[in-house]
C-alpha cells in the first residue's frame, strides 16, 4: 500500500505531546507497533526452533516445550503489574529503558542456557523486560486518544504489528537452515536495539509532570479500587484474558499441529503467515469501521462468529480425526478474521473508563487477563497431542463464557 496513502489516513491525528518534534501519524503508529512487535518476534521466531532447542538442552518432550511459548506471557504478566505503576510515577520513556535491558539479559541467559530449566527462566525474564515497551506503548497512545479515535489508531498500530508475526517464522527458519537455533536469538537482540535507539532520538515523554503519581503499594490498591468502580473495565478484561488464553493454545501448539500431526516441517511458516494475515486484514478493516459502528458493536458481532466457527469444528470433528488440511486452515482463517476485530477493541474498551490512571490501569487489567490467559493456554494446550480438536474446543469453551459476559456488560453501543 503506498506510503502517502497510508499518510493521508493518519494525516491530522498528530499525538498533541510531541508537538515539539512533530513527528507523523505514521511514524508514531510504527514506532508503537515495534515496541509491541518485539514480542510477537520473541515469541514467533522461535516456533520453527523448538523441536531444536530441545534436542540442543535435552529434552524431547514437545508438551514441554510449549511452555516456551506460554511462560513468556507469565512474565508478560507480572512485569507489566510493575513496570505500569513505575511509568505513572518516573515517566514513559525511563521505565522503556529498564525493560529492554532486563529482556538483553534475558536473551543471554536463553543463548547460553544447558537445561530446560535455565531456558524457562530465561524466557519468563524476557517477558517481564518485554511488558514494559509492550504495557507502555499501549499507556502512551492513551495518553494520546480516547474512544472510538483510540481504538482507531490501535487498529493500526496491530496492523503493522501483525507484520511480524507473518514474517517471523519464517525468519526462524532461514536462522536454522543457515545456522542455528541461537541465532534466532540474536536476531532478536538486534531488533530490540535499533526499537530502542528509535524510541530514545524521536519519541517525546507523553506523561505530563501534573499527572505523575509518586510511586508506593498504595498504587495497586487506589488502582484495584478504580478499576473495580467501572465493571467494563473489570468485565472486558476478563473476556480479553479468555480469548487470549485460547489464542495462546494455538500459539504455543502450532507448530505441533502442522509439523507433527501433519507433516509440515517446511511449509509451517508460511502456513502460519497466512493464518497471521488474516489477523492483519481484518484488524486494518476494523480500524475503518470502528469509527462508524462502534468498538463495541463491532467486538460483539466478531465474537458471535468466533464462537460459532469453532462449535461448527466441534461439531464435525468430534472423533478427533483431523480433517484435511484445507478444511482446517479455512476453519481457523475464519476464526482469526474473527479475533482481528476483537484484540484491539477489547483492550481499548477496558481502558477507556480509565484513562486517567492509564499506566497502572494497563499493569492491572493486563496482568489479570494473562494470569486467566496462561493457565488456559497451558492446560488446553496439554490435550493437543494427536488433533487439532481441543483447539476448537478451547475457542468454543473461552467464546461462549464471553459472549455471556459480554451480554451481562450491555452488547449494543448507542
Amino acid at each position: 500500500m503506498p506510503s502517502n496513502y497510508l499518510y493521508g489516513i493518519f494525516k491530522g491525528y498528530l499525538c498533541p505531546m510531541n508537538k515539539k518534534r512533530q513527528s507523523s501519524q505514521l511514524e508514531f503508529v510504527a514506532l508503537m507497533a515495534s515496541l509491541m512487535a518485539i514480542v510477537a518476534l520473541t515469541i514467533d521466531a522461535l516456533l520453527p526452533a523448538l523441536t531444536n532447542i530441545g534436542i540442543s538442552i535435552g529434552n524431547t518432550n514437545s508438551t514441554d516445550h510449549q511452555l516456551l511459548i506460554t511462560l513468556i506471557f507469565l512474565g508478560l504478566g507480572l512485569g507489566q503489574l510493575i513496570f505500569g505503576p513505575l511509568s505513572d510515577s518516573f515517566g514513559r520513556k525511563p521505565i522503556v529503558y529498564i525493560g529492554f535491558i532486563i529482556f538483553l539479559i534475558a536473551s543471554v541467559i536463553c543463548i547460553s542456557a544447558q537445561s530446560l530449566e535455565v531456558m524457562l527462566l530465561g524466557r519468563c525474564l524476557q517477558g517481564v523486560g518485554l511488558s514494559a515497551p509492550r504495557t507502555i506503548s499501549i499507556s502512551i497512545i492513551r495518553d494520546c486518544y480516547k474512544g472510538d479515535r483510540m481504538a482507531k489508531i490501535m487498529s493500526f498500530v496491530t496492523v503493522i504489528f501483525i507484520l511480524v508475526p507473518i514474517i517471523a517464522p519464517t525468519l526462524g527458519m532461514l536462522m536454522l537452515e543457515y545456522y542455528d537455533w541461537k541465532s534466532i536469538f540474536y536476531i532478536q537482540i538486534l531488533f530490540a536495539l535499533v526499537v530502542v535507539i528509535w524510541f530514545w532520538k524521536r519519541q517525546e515523554e507523553t506523561l505530563k509532570p501534573k499527572m505523575k503519581i509518586p510511586f508506593s503499594y498504595h498504587v495497586f490498591i487506589d488502582g484495584v479500587k478504580e478499576i473495580l468502580k467501572f465493571k467494563d473495565a473489570l468485565g472486558f478484561t476478563i473476556i480479553t484474558g479468555l480469548i487470549t488464553g485460547a489464542f495462546m493454545v494455538y500459539l504455543s501448539a502450532s507448530q505441533h499441529i502442522f509439523q507433527s500431526q501433519y507433516g509440515l516441517v517446511k511449509e509451517f511458516p508460511l502456513i502460519f503467515a497466512g493464518l497471521a494475515g488474516s489477523v492483519g486484514l481484518a484488524t486494518f478493516l476494523n480500524g475503518t469501521l470502528v469509527m462508524k459502528l462502534g468498538m463495541r458493536n463491532l467486538s460483539f458481532y466478531a465474537l458471535i462468529a468466533y464462537t460459532f466457527v469453532a462449535l461448527a469444528y466441534v461439531g464435525l470433528f468430534y472423533n478427533g480425526i483431523n480433517p484435511s488440511l484445507f478444511v482446517l486452515i479455512t476453519f481457523l482463517v475464519i476464526s482469526f478474521f474473527s479475533l482481528g476485530f476483537l484484540f484491539g477493541n477489547l483492550r481499548a474498551i477496558a481502558m477507556q473508563p480509565i484513562g486517567h490512571i492509564a499506566g497502572i490501569g494497563a499493569a492491572i487489567t493486563g496482568f489479570v487477563s494473562t494470569i486467566i490467559a496462561v493457565p488456559i493456554g497451558t492446560y488446553i494446550g496439554t490435550y493437543v497431542i494427536s488433533s487439532a480438536l481441543p483447539l476448537f474446543i478451547g475457542f468454543f469453551v473461552c467464546g461462549i463464557l464471553s459472549l455471556v459476559l459480554f451480554t451481562w456488560l450491555g452488547r449494543v453501543q448507542k
